[in-house]
């Protein structure tokens, strides 16, 4: 399985934005994304309202994973880079 292992850097974590931004992401994918935190919480990214109550504060660690497809690595890349811009 694909998999993103990274550590929340955008400013004020996951908030509206950047959750919504994550939530377009996933949803533009063929298979589902999941995200799991530190604490092992598992959530679908197509739902906003279940990343949300994540609280997810800059500075946690989180898993992004997908089934293999033709453009999971790309789509984890995209979903990485809303959680913690390289730039």
């Amino acid at each position: 399985m694909p998999v993103r292992h990274l550590v929340v850097s955008a400013h004020n974590g996951a908030h509206a934005r950047p959750v919504a931004e994550l939530v377009r992401l996933a949803q533009s994918h063929t298979a589902p994304v999941t995200l799991r935190t530190g604490d092992g919480t598992i959530v679908d990214l197509t739902s906003v309202l279940a990343v949300m109550d994540l609280g997810i504060a800059s500075g946690d660690s989180v898993v992004l994973e997908t089934a293999p497809s033709a453009t999971a690595e790309a789509v984890l890349d995209q979903l990485a880079e809303v959680l913690a811009p390289r730039g």
